[in-house]
Parts: structure tokens; C-alpha cells; sequence
């Protein structure tokens, strides 16, 4: 596997009408008996097609051939509702047809709908298909809408493509040294500056990183990209990236440590975000810290009851090998305070307690700041990329009390997630705005332009989040640049 594959992106669009064109009309439960030409609405009845959100039927002339398609969908537009299009249209039609088609959105829809309709359609045509010998998969082509930001819509898309490709990428083929790599062609077209801390190095000044990560022999490293200009506020993201998690000599069973090459999504989302910021030029100064790490089992493994010093100085009992995540996060976390960021997020698949909480679409968000996280809420229900807040119950923090150390690795309250960030809290500098966001990074069973894999779960969201909190100047232009011209994992 050659990691430059991991940015390859799909491109289903088009400026020009090539060969047949073939219209696309949204349509709503609602408005749906509005269309007057008798034979289109004779076929729709043949079809029983009622206009419901995320269904679409295809209308053939007399003669039998394709020369409609009408899509169901909300008020405004939802995204995804054009990706079952998208994909079904790549799997029934055939590559030659294909190639001399494109299609056409018809309506009066605005700006944001044409945006979302794109955007899902291009989702519905991603493939992670590296791994195959087949790979015929030939993408329908979609005209771009007028008035659209079309250099905007292949940022989102082609971020959150990067993000599910380094999720679903085998752990032999995505160590912390390959996590390197991919953050170095990311940073590369866009003039970020990669510095890499890593094995014996990281003992004095990262010792906690060090020892999750000195069990194996792809070396542990502190990965740290920065963007920007020192003018603009600072902005630091900080994602876990653990390659993979055996739990150490805590040893998962094998049906938890199954999806374990995913315990690296916090980092796959920290570097999907910032290839969205960058590629979008917000104007903050940027910073990513992606400790990266595999927990392995071996006799250089830490082990229960370990005490361990970090890099803020406070001692830490490790009670659980499986609770990793955490530790490598303190560090990265006590490192970016240091720089007094306007903003620090922090991104994990960290607990099964999350899950059991909010399901497995939904990431909590926890924050030293309640209005930070309300608008975050806010903004996350408006993508439908849903987030939920969660409290730092201070009076839990006992949960985490040492006989020995001044801090316990795992809590003893059955509020995992809680106890988890109210953990990360010890290393937060207390005027240091900070939100934690505890995800799955995971499709379980496959929904249209979400297939089963790596997932993007709230990206999008912070992004807007972020764009709002950050209004990008007029006087920037956006940079579409190609990269290359049981238990959570703790």
C-alpha cells in the first residue's frame, strides 16, 4: 500500500455537457403533485414513488431509455439524499454508458442545496477499493450547478474522503511512521511545516507517549504540523493516533480488538480538518499534534500499576494498559497549552462509555466552556452532523485518585467518557478554551454515502463551527490543492 493512494479523491464533476444530458429534479413529498406534465406524472404513479427523503426514481420515454431521475429530498436539501443516487447509477448503468452521460440538477435551488447535493453526490462515488483486483468502478458524471463554490465543495469532499481513507487503511500498512508520512504529503502543497519528535526522544520530554508507545518496534512519535500566519489566532487541533490497540497487557478479547485499526480516527480527523481549514485558508495560525503510537504487547510493555511521570509533571498510575489513548493525549495536550492557544481541540475515539451513551453516530463533546459547546451543538445540528454535549462533573474527579500517583489512569464510576475528559482536564491550562470530542469513527452497517468504515463523525460540523468562529478575509482565495502535485481503544 502506497500511502500517496490515500489521496486519491473522487471527481465526479463536470463544467462541460458531454454526450447525453440527463436532468435531475429534487423534489419533496410536498411539492411533488405540482408537476403538471400528464406523463411524467403517469410514471411516477407506475412507480409509487411519493417523494420521501432520500428516494429517487428513474423515468424512461417510450422508447424505453432513461431521460429522468427525480430525487426525494428535504426543505432545504440534505446531503446524503443524493448519494444512493450517485452510487446506484455507478453500479447498474455500464462504464461505456457512463462515459458518454453526464447529469444535470433542474429546480430553483439555492446556493447552500446545490452545495449539499453536490457534496452528496460525490460522497456516493468515493470508493476504498485499494486493496482490490477489481476496481472497474466508472463514477456518473454531474455538470456543477451555477453559482455554486465548487473549490469549497472538492475541500469538504475531498477532506473527509482523506479521513476515511486513513481509518480504513490495514494497521501493517498504517504505523505511526506511515501516520508521518501521510501528515507530511498533506502539509506539503500546502507550505506546512512537519517536525517529528520520536522513539528514545520522547522519554524526557514526552514520557507518557513514550510509554504506550516504546512496546513496539515501529516507534512511537509526537507528529506537528503548523500553518499560518503568526498573526492570526492560534488554533490547535490534537488527535489521538493510535495505529492499533491490542489493550497491552491488558489485552482486549478478540472481538473488541477487531476494529482496532481504527483507534487511530482521532488523528485521521485532526488531519481532515486541517487539510479543510487549509485548503479553505482560514485565517487562524494552525497547529496539529498527532501523538502517534501502536500499543502492543511485548516484555518492553507498561504494565498495571506502572507509575509513570508526564510532561506537566503530575504522576500517573496506569490501572488499565487499555486505557492508552488518554495518556498519549496529555502530553500533546500539556504541550499545546503551552503556546496559549486561542482554541484547542482534541479529537478520539476514546470510550465504549460514549457509545453507550449517544450510539455510534453521535461523538460527545465535553468543554471547559459551555457556550463553546452549545454553539458547536448548534452548528453540528444545522450540518446534520450531529454532536452532543456532555458535562466535566467535577465531583467524578475523585473517581480518579491514586494511593501513590496523583492521578489514576481509569476512574471507578461507570461515567467512562466523563471520567476520560475530566482525565485530559488535569492538563488543560484553565484560561486554555478546550473541547474534547469523543467519537467512533466507524460506520457500522452502510448508509448511502457513508459506506461501512472509516466515517467522518463530526467533521463537518467543527468546520462550521470553525468558518463561523473564524470568518475567512475577502481578500483570501481558496487553495484546492492535490496532496501529491467491548472497549474503545482508551
Amino acid at each position: 500500500m502506497i500511502i500517496d493512494d490515500l489521496f486519491s479523491f473522487p471527481d465526479p464533476f463536470t463544467t462541460r455537457k458531454a454526450g447525453r444530458v440527463i436532468s435531475i429534479l429534487p423534489v419533496t413529498a410536498k411539492n411533488l403533485g405540482s408537476i403538471k406534465d400528464a406523463a411524467t406524472r403517469n410514471r411516477i404513479a407506475e412507480n409509487a414513488f411519493k417523494g420521501q427523503a432520500g428516494t429517487y426514481v428513474m423515468l424512461h420515454n417510450a422508447e424505453g431509455s432513461l431521460n429522468q431521475i427525480l430525487v426525494g429530498t428535504g426543505d432545504p436539501v440534505r446531503m446524503y439524499d443524493f448519494s444512493a443516487l450517485a452510487d446506484n447509477l455507478g453500479k447498474t448503468l455500464t462504464g461505456e454508458t457512463l462515459k458518454k452521460t453526464t447529469f444535470r440538477l433542474e429546480g430553483d435551488l439555492g446556493r447552500d442545496s446545490l452545495e449539499a447535493a453536490c457534496t452528496g453526490w460525490a460522497l456516493g462515488c468515493h470508493r476504498y477499493d485499494f486493496y482490490k483486483k477489481d476496481r472497474t468502478f466508472v463514477p456518473p458524471i454531474l455538470q456543477w450547478p451555477k453559482g455554486i463554490r465548487t473549490d469549497r465543495v472538492k475541500s469538504v469532499v475531498n477532506s473527509l474522503c482523506l479521513l476515511r481513507n486513513l481509518v480504513n487503511t490495514p494497521s501493517n500498512d498504517m504505523g505511526p511512521a506511515e501516520l508521518e508520512q501521510a501528515a507530511r504529503l498533506l502539509a506539503e502543497p500546502f507550505k506546512g511545516r512537519i517536525s517529528v519528535i520520536k522513539g528514545a526522544e520522547l522519554e524526557k520530554g514526552f514520557p507518557l507517549i513514550h510509554a504506550v508507545g516504546v512496546s513496539s518496534p515501529r516507534a512511537p512519535r509526537l507528529i506537528d504540523l503548523k500553518w499560518g500566519k503568526a498573526s492570526d489566532p492560534k488554533l490547535t487541533l490534537v488527535g489521538k493516533g493510535v495505529c492499533f490497540d491490542t489493550g497491552g497487557l491488558n489485552i482486549k478479547p478478540g472481538q473488541y480488538m477487531l476494529l482496532m485499526k481504527k483507534d487511530m480516527g482521532g488523528a485521521a480527523h485532526a488531519l481532515g480538518l486541517a487539510r479543510a481549514i487549509m485548503a479553505l485558508n482560514l485565517p487562524v495560525r494552525l497547529r496539529v499534534l498527532i501523538p502517534a503510537v501502536e500499543n502492543s504487547v511485548s516484555g518492553t510493555s507498561f504494565r498495571p500499576r506502572d507509575v509513570y511521570s508526564s510532561r506537566k509533571g503530575l504522576t500517573v498510575e496506569t490501572s488499565d494498559t487499555d486505557a492508552e489513548g488518554r495518556l498519549v493525549l496529555a502530553d500533546a495536550l500539556a504541550l499545546a497549552c503551552e503556546e496559549k492557544p486561542d482554541l484547542l481541540m482534541d479529537f478520539s475515539t476514546l470510550t465504549g462509555s460514549a457509545r453507550a451513551a449517544l450510539g455510534y453516530d453521535i461523538p460527545a463533546v465535553f468543554s471547559n466552556n459551555e457556550k463553546l459547546s452549545e454553539i458547536l451543538k448548534t452548528a453540528a445540528m444545522k450540518a446534520e452532523d450531529p454532536l452532543w454535549p456532555l458535562p466535566l462533573w467535577q465531583p467524578y474527579k475523585r473517581e480518579l485518585s491514586s494511593d501513590i500517583a496523583d492521578l489514576n489512569n481509569i476512574g471507578t464510576t461507570p461515567a467512562g467518557a466523563i471520567t476520560a475528559a475530566l482525565f485530559l482536564e488535569h492538563f488543560i491550562e484553565s484560561a486554555t478554551p478546550w473541547i474534547h470530542i469523543d467519537m467512533y469513527a466507524w460506520e457500522q452497517s452502510g448508509k448511502p454515502g457513508r459506506p461501512r468504515g472509516g466515517a467522518d463523525t463530526g467533521l463537518r460540523a467543527v468546520l462550521a463551527f470553525l468558518e463561523d468562529r473564524y470568518a475567512a478575509s475577502k481578500s483570501k482565495k481558496t487553495k484546492h490543492l492535490p496532496p501529491s502535485a467491548k472497549r474503545e481503544g482508551g
